[in-house]
């Protein structure tokens, strides 16, 4: 069997495997076929657990969003603040995808993923991570009693999103040395 695959959670292994295949060879080379190969079991085995590739590619985004949403409410929630829960879902955000370099390069290389930065409107279809810091966003403005046009509020949203996201993107690039420690970075 593959490193991926011992006779444990075969269906979360072929979403592994899927986004693998689709980080190094493109989304159009995923199949089902493929991605038994990868977890070295039959080509049968994965219909036991998606129809088509369509399927398995909705389960790949979905495993890898409630995996790191999850985190992000673990993060949220034990915040005393908004703006501590900020803080740790930052610190949180660059330490899950620097321990999961692949599921950063899945997200934010070859998915679609929608964010509408307007502070005044909600979207149901943005992706549930931002719409989790838009309204931890918020809630600090408020905390913090922190009046200000839609248009800084965007701006200040944006700049929290950016920095975790470079720190992030740096922390899952590979040749990058650093003394680092990407899973306790201090974010202030």
């Amino acid at each position: 069997m593959s490193d991926n695959y011992h006779h444990g959670n075969l269906r979360q292994a072929l979403i592994d495997a899927g986004v693998k295949i689709i980080n190094e060879d493109g989304e159009d080379k995923l199949s089902l076929r493929k991605v038994a190969a990868a977890c070295e079991v039959s080509h049968a085995a994965p219909y036991a657990h998606f129809k088509d590739k369509e399927e398995l590619l909705a389960a790949i985004k979905s495993s890898v969003t409630e995996r790191f949403m999850s985190e992000l409410e673990k993060a949220e929630k034990k915040a005393q603040s908004a703006e501590q829960a900020i803080l740790f879902m930052g610190q949180t955000y660059v330490s899950f995808f620097s321990n999961n370099p692949d599921y950063f390069k899945f997200l934010f290389a070859s998915q679609k993923l929608v964010a509408h930065l307007e502070m005044d409107k909600e979207y149901p279809d943005d992706y549930p991570p931002f719409i989790l810091l838009k309204q931890t966003y918020k809630k600090y403005l408020k905390e913090k009693d922190i009046k200000m046009d839609y248009k800084d509020q965007e701006a200040g949203l944006l700049k929290i999103w950016s920095s975790v996201h470079g720190l992030a993107a740096i922390a899952c690039m590979t040749g990058v040395e650093t003394s680092v420690d990407w899973n306790h970075i201090e974010l202030n």
